[in-house]
């Protein structure tokens, strides 16, 4: 596996929520079986993924599935997804194993920098109501409202739908959270206000601290009825800090410049993450990439995250529009390869499954996909990594950075 000298640049791309199943913990979680990229792989094999005018036959990814996302995910589930076949990829690829305890996005996001969580995070149970009285009261009392709404397990989508008028008469936000770490605020922009509710979440975040909650989400949405809700850009979540020892105190520590691409920034608290990029949707985040990739300078780390997989269709169970969303995003590949000049590393993974054709609306525990390539690097098989963190860990090395708290290098 050769590797190139002289100015190297890093980019982690996150697939939010591309698993690739196998995970030998699964059952724990409920998720046994659970194969996000080999199910929707065979839904579009079958034809059952097929929608007129949106997509239609076997899957098509074939730049991915060039760079090894194919035997990746079939070295994973033992089974090869159909129409990611290819005989010599042009990249390294493997697949990890989450260390962390969990199936969510901080935990994820974390141990792919190179820092597995070293805590149990906090959940809510599924009882109604959700959330401790003596913590609601406080949130209630410290944010000055009327009452909240909600107050249970529940998808962002359909709780909107069924409590916004109510929340639009009363003034009262809705409060939700699933199976993940999670407590989520939908409010309306305007009824309610913008800045009002990332305060209250700025509260709240401060408020579940103690009970090692990983995110608190302030959910906006517009529209003056059940028909018209819709969920904004505006999403902004409030993250547990994560652990010391990621490639971004890293590069921060040795002066690196530093860019994150999506949500990044908040996933990690917004320490070391540098200029923090942001936009409507995967495929303007991909432009918006593209432009900020080609003025890194040397010696540089961007980190990337594209959502819309695991917000628009995973958690939505809309397997055809997860499908699309990849045929989409593989299509963008092709502008990102001709960009990488002699030093560039790519590496690609996720940070959890969310398998569309599974019960339930939540992600799923899987094994992910890590592909790395680049100019000068040669393909071939990292194997089965024992950690995601062993992403992180190549990254810090190949950028000559500290190591990583966790993580073996493949590089």
């Amino acid at each position: 596996m050769s590797v190139v000298s002289g100015p190297r640049r890093a980019l982690l791309i996150v697939l939010d929520s591309l698993g690739c199943g196998g995970a030998e913990d699964a059952q724990k979680y409920g998720d046994d079986g659970a194969d996000t990229l080999g199910h929707i792989a065979r839904a579009c094999a079958s034809g059952h993924a097929d929608v007129p005018g949106l997509r239609n036959g076997p899957l098509k990814m074939p730049t991915l599935a060039s760079l090894g996302l194919g035997l990746a995910a079939g070295a994973s589930a033992r089974t090869v997804s159909p129409g990611l076949e290819v005989a010599a990829p042009q990249g390294l690829w493997g697949y990890g194993v989450e260390q962390s305890a969990g199936k969510d996005t901080p935990s994820g996001h974390w141990e792919l920098a190179g820092t597995p969580v070293p805590f149990a995070f906090g959940y809510f149970p599924a009882t109604d109501p959700a959330f401790p009285p003596n913590l609601v009261a406080e949130i209630i009392l410290r944010g000055q409202l009327p009452g909240i709404l909600g107050d249970c397990h529940a998808s962002g989508i359909a709780i909107i739908d069924d409590l916004g008028e109510e929340h639009r008469a009363t003034g009262k936000p809705i409060f939700y959270t699933s199976t993940d770490s999670v407590l989520q605020i939908a409010a309306h922009e305007e009824a309610f206000g913008l800045q009002r509710l990332y305060d209250l979440c700025e509260l709240v975040r401060e408020l579940v601290n103690p009970l090692h909650i990983g995110r608190v989400i302030a959910r906006p949405f517009l529209g003056s009825d059940r028909a018209s809700f819709k969920r904004t850009p505006h999403r902004r979540d409030y993250s547990l800090q994560p652990p010391q020892g990621n490639i971004l105190d890293s590069a921060a520590a040795t002066g690196l410049e530093v860019c994150c691409i999506g949500k990044v920034g908040d996933i990690f608290g917004h320490r070391n993450t540098g200029c923090e990029i942001k936009g409507r949707d995967d495929m303007d985040l991909f432009d918006r990439m593209l432009g900020e990739w080609d003025a890194m300078p040397d010696r540089s780390l961007m980190f990337a995250n594209f959502v819309d997989l695991d917000t628009d269709f995973g958690h939505r169970r809309n397997v055809s529009g997860y499908a699309a969303g990849l045929e989409r995003f593989d299509g963008r590949m092709t502008e990102l390869l001709p960009r990488l000049r002699a030093g560039d590393l790519v590496v690609m993974s996720a940070d959890h499954g969310n398998d569309p054709t599974w019960t339930g609306t939540d992600h799923t525990r899987e094994h992910v996909p890590i592909l790395a390539f680049g100019p000068g690097i040669a393909g071939g098989s990292i194997g089965r990594r024992e950690t995601f963190a062993d992403a992180g860990a190549t990254i810090a090395r190949y950028l000559q950075l500290a190591p990583t708290t966790g993580g073996t290098p493949f590089l």
